[in-house]
């Protein structure tokens, strides 16, 4: 059974004062084109139901949600806030990732209503995002041959899982589908013990960002489970920080 009390709480309906305004052409952002970082970034939107400003062809702002994320298909669903029938062509959609920081992306598409869902319509996940002051950190791809790993307790069952990516803000974890079975968007894993390379090991708490499962040609089906690190201290952020410039100088 899912455990709710983990799962974050989603918001209503937006409305136009939730809009949120483009990013201008003279602000500092910068171009997000990682696949598991946009998708990473969508869920979270569509779990916490976070208002999306979609600026359609032709017309004015519409309000919107994002419904579901589908990375296998690589499309998401968004729910318009009203019925409304947008001109095929492309379209401008932005949303708060809180604070001051947005992201914003073009889709062109026909925007087709869902069968049988008069507010739901089905769109291409974006190749690319622009992100305006984006507090999440660059991702390095953990080292081959060198220990890198991740080991909790789930149901008083011990999961050991490698890394295949990390951060000073998160980690990305390989499991098997067996393993992946209890996790699921927003579930806390506290003290997790991370190995990050030979000499070093923190303990953490993490929250689940995302989980896409994937098929690789030794291991067969598995799930990339991102993970963002909660309640950094000022030591645990010292050994990410080596961590991070070790596997840089190794670049």
């Amino acid at each position: 059974m899912t455990d709710l009390s983990f799962m974050p709480v989603r918001k209503g309906p937006p409305t136009l004062s939730d809009a949120v305004d483009r990013i201008t052409l003279n602000t500092v952002a910068h171009e997000m084109r990682d696949p598991f970082d946009i998708g990473d970034t969508l869920s979270m939107l569509a779990q916490t139901g976070e208002a999306v400003t979609v600026y359609p062809p032709g017309r004015d702002l519409v309000m919107a949600r994002i419904a579901s994320i589908d990375p296998e298909r690589r499309t998401l669903i968004l729910d318009l806030a009203e019925d409304s029938l947008l001109d095929e062509g492309r379209a401008c959609i932005v949303a708060s990732l809180g604070g001051n920081a947005k992201i914003q992306f073009e889709v062109d598409a026909n925007w087709t209503i869902v069968p049988g869902e008069g507010y739901l319509v089905e769109l291409p996940l974006p190749v690319a995002c622009l992100v305006l002051n984006r507090r999440a950190e660059q991702r390095l791809d953990t080292p081959i041959g060198v220990n890198y790993s991740a080991s909790f307790t789930v149901l008083g069952k011990v999961l050991e899982m490698p890394l295949y990516d990390f951060s000073r803000g998160g980690v990305g974890l390989r499991a098997t589908p067996e393993q992946a079975y209890e996790l699921y968007v927003g579930k806390k894993l506290e003290g997790v013990d991370l190995e990050l390379g030979n000499s070093l090991a923190i303990k953490a708490d993490l929250e689940v960002r995302l989980l896409r499962p994937f098929r690789t040609f030794l291991l067969g089906q598995q799930v990339q489970v991102g993970c963002r690190i909660s309640n950094i201290t000022m030591q645990m952020r010292q050994g990410l920080d080596r961590a991070v410039s070790t596997a840089q100088k190794r670049k």
